[in-house]
Formats: C-alpha cells, structure tokens, sequence
C-alpha cells in the first residue's frame, strides 16, 4: 500500500511539474513570439545610418517558432500550434477558392501598389523620351536663333556705321553749304539790283521811243528830211537790239492796270456753297485724275490721268449726251500732272512726269509741240492771256516761260528752294505767280524774269495758288489744309486764314463772284468757303482723294476729280 502511495505521488508530482513547466513554456512561448513579432518590426522598419548595411534576413515566423519549440522539446505545444497553424491555413485556403469560384478575388494592396507604380514609371519613361526629343528640337532652334543673332547684329553694326559716316557726311557738307551762303546772298542782291536797274533802262528807252515817235508824227511835211534820218537811226537801233533775241520771239503785250472783266464778276449772282448737291458722276478714268480745267467758251472739261492720257468730255449741250467723252490723246511716256486750254479753245497744254510740256493742237489731232528743258517731272502749266506764252512749272525748283512763236524758253525763273507745284498768270497782265514746297508764293515779271514780291505765312508745303476773277485776292493752300488769303499789292500779312484740314488741301480755286473758294481736299471732301463769313461746307461724293476742282463760268456748277478716277458734277 505504501509503494502503490508512493507511486501515486510521484505521479501527481510528475503532473504538477509537467503542468507547471506546460505553463512556463506557454509563458515563455508568448514572450518569445513578442519578442519575434518586435525583432520583425525592427527588421522592417527602416534604421537611419550614415552607413547602407545589409540586415540578415530572419527565417519566417512559423519556422523559426517551430525551430524553438522543437529545441525546448515542447513537443505537445508544437503538435498544437502545428494543428491550429495548418487549419487556418487551410481555412484561408478555402477561403480564397470560394471567392474565386463567384468572381470575387482578393489582391494584396502591395500588388496593386506595385502595378500603379509600373504603369507611373512607363508614363514617365515615355514623357522622358518626348521630353528628349522636344530638348533636341529646342537645341537646334536655339543653335539657328543665335546664328540669326550674330547676323542680324552684324548687319545693324554695318547700318550703324554707314548712318555715323552719312551724318558726318551730311554735317561736313552743311557746314560747307553755310561758308557759301553770305558769297550767295551778295550775288543774288547783285542779281536782284542789276536786274531792276535794267527795267528801269528798258522803261526809260520805251519812254524816249514813244515821245520820239510822237513828235515825229506831229512834225511837218517839211521836215522829211530829218525824219527819214531819225527813222534810220531808230531802224538802226532795232535791229541792234533785236540781234540779240530770236527772230520769232513774241514782244509781251501791254499790261492792263483795270481788269475789263471786273464789272462782269460785279454782276455774277451770288451762289451759296451750301445750294449745291451732286447732279451727275462721270467714270472718266481708271486711274485716278490729277487735273481738270474747263474750256473757255464752251462746257467741255479736260482731264488728265495716271495713265498717260488726257480727255475731253461733254458736260451740257442741247441733244448731246451729258458726260460723252469728245476727244482724247496720248503721247506722253509717264503719268500726266496737269492740263490747260489755251485761251482761243484750240489747243491744250498738259505736263506729266516724263519732264515735257506738250501742246495738242484739237484740229490735227495731235501733238504739235513738245517742250524740254526741265529736268524733274512738271507740275502744272498757264497760258498768257495772249496765248503766246505759256508758263510751266517743275519739281526740279524752276519755273519757266516758254514762246510759242519762237518754241523756246523766254525766262528760267529761279528762286524757290524747294519743288515748284503750280502756276497762275494774273488776268491781263504779264505777271506770273508761282507757290512752291518751300512754303512761300512768289510773283513775278516775266518781261525781265525778275521776282517783285514774296509771300511768307505758310508754315507747310504749299501745293496751289491762284487769283481772284474779281479784286486784288489770290488764295493759296498747304499740305495741311491751311488756306490764306492774300492781297498781292500788300504781301506782308495774310488777309485771312481758315483750316480745312487736318489732311492736305491740294487745289483752291475761286468762283466767278470771287465770294466762295472750292477746295480739293485729301480726306474725299470738295470744301466750299465763304470769304465773307469764313463759314466751311462740304460736299460729299468722292471715294478717294480729291486732286482737282474748278467752277464754270457762271458760277452754276462746280466740277471736281480725284483719285477714285470719278469726275463729280454739283449743280
């Protein structure tokens, strides 16, 4: 009984130990998998070093609880945790094919992660390579842009030397042209006084032949003797004056002091600018027109055009249709820049940008006179009211006066500085008026080619100037639409000045009232102005510039052209 007890005992300790050791290993089972699960986190969880070290990659967590428990000799804990490990295991397992029989599969996130990673790095690697190629192009466009740099720098370096050595150049010569400015000034004061002491000679030798004539008409029969002797003397005379001049040039005629016409102009019914409207247009030209001018006895205008030729047209006849063109011609070999009838109506002057005047003779049909002597292209023209001469003017700052008699230039009326861009005869006399791009108006005595009076007021270009049917006006205008009036006995001050600006004024011409000025001007506008008042209306019709304007001889109507080759007719 004693041994069976002793046994037994031995038994229950044996029990007690193994439990007591069951629970120590199960204790020391639980730290053991914290300090797995804490070496895990540590191996997993990124070190700072200064160093790179490659960590020992631990065995797996089953493994390595397998490896302790096996080596304590925890066999029993280890057949346990061997069964519960495979059955959820297994369990997963199951798990995992049931999802996949309906559909429904799980990924793990790391590879999701790792596909969006995959698929961000082709994108990039793609961008990079587009990026590589656009740096390329970028390159070579830039390489291109700096050659076109250094060119360009070159090329304004060259400019920029030629413009100092021109600017040098043109102040070197500046300098010289004001050396001979006082040596110029004297000789033309001497110019100026030996031509006035000549007019003085030639009016005292006509004064002495017209009393000589006189008393040689008064004289008596008896004295026949004496006479024939002082008519020989003064053949003599002529003749040794006149071999000095052409055998057919034109003695110029007797200046009338009175205007014969001016009691007429008195009688002309004022017109008010604002009573007229457009009656008529007329498609004359396919380029534009520089000039019109109106015949002197009849209702036939003349214009002339950028294409080369001129052109008369009908403007009111009983039974002939209104704006039918009557006759052309051509002959000059450039633009033409103005046109005049000759005062009996027979013929018609014109000018153009080849240098020439030429004089068309309507009963041949043709050119009969051609004019050379300017060297830049002519401006305008205006016959004497005798219609033996015939003035012209030009931009190369000239004007001359040409014979019809003799074909040759009379005067060369030098004294502008600038182009000279119109001239006008004062009615019935032997003056001439001239107004250039030097801003001032000069008149002149073509007996001598002497200028007697200088206008000054302009403060631009002025591009027309003309008479007054009527009175002692003349009006003129500039490239800035300015037009002054002026009273040629008194030329120190303008009598009056109105802007018809702020584009250019290119022709001013009076009516036969002389109470209204017409002005052609650039914005497409014919401007009519009353002296009196100094009120400006407009008439509207043109599409282009207006280059010409012009009144008829009673003051009915008014005839403009322009640049859109349209000849308007107000009524």
């Amino acid at each position: 009984m004693s041994a069976r007890r002793k046994e037994r005992a031995e038994e229950v300790m044996r029990e007690v130990s193994s439990e007591e050791e069951r629970r120590s290993v199960e204790d020391n089972s639980e730290e053991v998998m914290r300090e797995a699960a804490s070496f895990s986190a540590s191996w997993r969880s990124p070190r700072p070093s200064k160093q790179q070290i490659i960590p020992r990659i631990p065995e797996a967590v089953d493994d390595f609880l397998r490896n302790f428990l096996r080596r304590v000799g925890l066999s029993r804990t280890l057949s346990s945790f061997e069964a519960e490990w495979f059955s959820s295991a297994q369990k997963r397992l199951t798990e995992t094919l049931k999802m996949a029989a309906t559909g429904v599969l799980f990924i793990p996130d790391a590879l999701t992660h790792r596909q969006l990673l995959h698929s961000e790095l082709e994108t990039v690697r793609r961008e990079t390579e587009q990026l590589g190629q656009e740096v390329l192009v970028a390159g070579e466009s830039l390489v291109r842009m700096q050659r076109e740099r250094d060119f360009h720098r070159l090329q304004y370096r060259r400019v920029a030397e030629d413009k100092n050595r021109l600017i040098e150049d043109f102040k070197q010569l500046k300098k010289h042209l004001e050396s001979y400015e006082p040596a110029l000034r004297q000789l033309e004061d001497k110019y100026q006084a030996a031509l006035r002491h000549k007019m003085l000679i030639s009016l005292e030798k006509e004064r002495a032949q017209n009393t000589t004539d006189a008393r040689l008409t008064q004289e008596n029969s008896q004295m026949k003797r004496e006479t024939s002797i002082k008519r020989s003397e003064s053949t003599d005379a002529s003749s040794a004056k006149s071999s000095s001049r052409h055998p057919k040039d034109t003695e110029f005629p007797v200046c009338r002091l009175v205007n014969p016409q001016t009691d007429q102009v008195k009688c002309q019914k004022y017109k008010s600018p604002s009573s007229f409207s457009l009656s008529y247009s007329i498609r004359a030209h396919k380029l534009p027109i520089s000039c019109i001018h109106l015949h002197p006895q009849n209702l036939i205008l003349a214009s002339a055009s950028d294409d080369r030729s001129w052109r008369l047209w009908m403007l009111h006849a009983n039974g002939e249709k209104v704006g039918e063109m009557v006759l052309t011609g051509e002959g000059h070999s450039d633009w033409l820049s103005g046109c005049c009838f000759h005062p009996d109506g027979a013929k018609l002057a014109t000018t153009s940008g080849d240098s020439t005047v030429r004089l068309w003779d309507f009963s041949r049909g043709c050119c009969v006179l051609v004019l050379s002597g300017h060297s830049q292209p002519t401006w305008g023209c205006s016959f004497h009211s005798c219609g033996h001469f015939l003035a012209s003017c030009s931009a190369d700052r000239t004007a001359k006066l040409w014979d019809l008699n003799s074909q040759r230039c009379r005067h060369t009326l030098r004294r502008h500085t600038a182009s000279v861009n119109s001239v006008c005869f004062l009615p019935l006399s032997n003056f001439l008026l001239t107004c250039s791009a030097d801003k001032t108006l000069a008149m002149w005595d073509t007996r001598l080619g002497v200028c007697t009076t200088t206008f000054h007021g302009h403060q631009h270009p002025c591009n027309h100037a003309t008479f007054s049917p009527a009175g002692t006006a003349l009006a003129s205008c500039d490239t800035h639409g300015i037009i002054s009036l002026w009273d040629y006995r008194n030329p120190a001050l303008a009598l009056a000045t109105v802007d018809a600006g702020p584009l250019a004024a290119n022709q001013v011409t009076f009516s036969p009232s002389g109470k209204t000025l017409a002005v052609a001007c650039s914005d497409g506008l014919v401007r009519m102005v009353e002296i009196d008042s100094g009120v400006v209306s407009s008439l509207l019709g043109h599409s282009d510039v207006v280059q010409s304007v012009t009144f008829d001889r009673e003051g009915e109507m008014v005839m403009s052209a322009g640049s859109d080759g349209m000849i308007n007719v107000w009524a």
